[in-house]
């Protein structure tokens, strides 16, 4: 009993241990990447260039990026917190940092 009572506690706390999510992960390196060859393709403008030229609310924090081509043409889908604790959704042209949509 006193042999098996370590490997009992070892499974236990192995059980604790959280699992990884591959699927964001991916999710999100695929969209590091194609943002990446658009803008050295001149495709698209960097984020940081984006979030420069857009008119952010005093206090908003960016919390979630994404990188999709719609319609022909690269966009980045912006998540942001506010102050107020509200998250506000923007569709942004990667190319021109135009607002497509304000959520």
């Amino acid at each position: 009993m006193l042999r098996t009572l370590p490997t009992v506690v070892l499974l236990a706390l192995l059980a604790l241990l959280p699992l990884p999510s591959p699927v964001h992960a991916d999710d999100d390196d695929a969209d590091h990447e194609r943002a990446r060859a658009a803008v050295l393709r001149g495709e698209a403008l960097p984020l940081d260039q984006i979030l420069a030229r857009l008119p952010l609310r005093e206090g908003e924090r960016l919390i979630e990026a994404e990188f999709d081509r719609e319609d022909g043409r690269w966009v980045y889908e912006l998540e942001f917190l506010g102050t107020d604790g509200r998250v506000r959704e923007l569709e942004v042209d990667a190319l021109s940092a135009a607002i497509l949509e304000d959520d």
